[in-house]
């Protein structure tokens, strides 16, 4: 469908270092911290403190962002709703692993435990 590809293309175009603060936020406004944010973040893409402030510095793309991690081999285990989409669902690649990292900040924020978040790693 042609609004999904338009959806795709958005996403990938998106600079992550727009929305990261907007992650931080949701997080620190339910009482975790950044630091746990950080963790999610490495545990899905391999990106240590460094290189991922070195990429919000670069305000790369989701598109290089994701191009560039090592994607969690559980990122799979994955799942539900979020932004009205099932993730495990989403076919284009780029865009669910955002909505991987959106679906963890949600948990995040949420309260659920980290061991949940980060799938049993």
């Amino acid at each position: 469908m042609n609004n999904t590809n338009i959806h795709d293309e958005r996403i990938a175009k998106m600079i992550f270092a727009s929305v990261y603060p907007l992650h931080l936020t949701k997080v620190e406004k339910k009482g975790r911290t950044r630091e746990e944010l950080h963790q999610v973040i490495t545990w899905l893409t391999g990106f240590n403190n460094e290189k991922l402030e070195e990429l919000i510095a670069e305000k790369v793309t989701f598109e290089t962002f994701f191009g560039l991690a090592s994607l969690n081999a559980h990122a799979s285990l994955i799942t539900g709703v979020i932004c009205g989409y099932r993730v495990e669902e989403i076919e284009n690649t780029l865009t669910q692993q955002v909505r991987y990292l959106d679906k963890l900040v949600d948990e995040l924020a949420k309260g659920r435990k980290m061991e949940k978040i980060l799938r049993g790693a």
